[in-house]
């Protein structure tokens, strides 16, 4: 099933974010090879594709996984929670609609 993940960043935590984004990214290109991520991507604080210095506000994922545990389990293991880049991550199932 698809879950999405909607995480809110703590504020004043760019840096923090930029140092663990390597290991952030190896887990979600994991996920890319096992042909179970839809999309993944940082929600930038301001209306720029390039915030700068603004940094961003959290970072929103869908993804397949066998369960909402095994998603949450996952979600807990991100490296941004480890550095204390995300304040906050929701897990919730998703049904794709559209595109068919």
């Amino acid at each position: 099933m698809l879950y999405v993940f909607m995480a809110e960043d703590q504020p004043g935590t760019l840096e923090q974010r930029l140092a663990s984004r390597p290991a952030h990214l190896e887990r979600l290109l994991a996920l890319q090879a096992d042909g179970r991520l839809i999309i993944a991507g940082p929600c930038p604080a301001i209306d720029s594709p390039d915030p700068g210095p603004a940094g961003f506000s959290g970072s929103v994922i869908i993804a397949e996984f066998p369960s909402l545990a095994d998603a949450e389990a996952w979600a807990q293991a991100d490296p941004y929670i480890a550095a204390g880049v995300y304040a906050k991550v929701v897990v919730k199932p998703f049904k794709k609609a559209l595109p068919a």
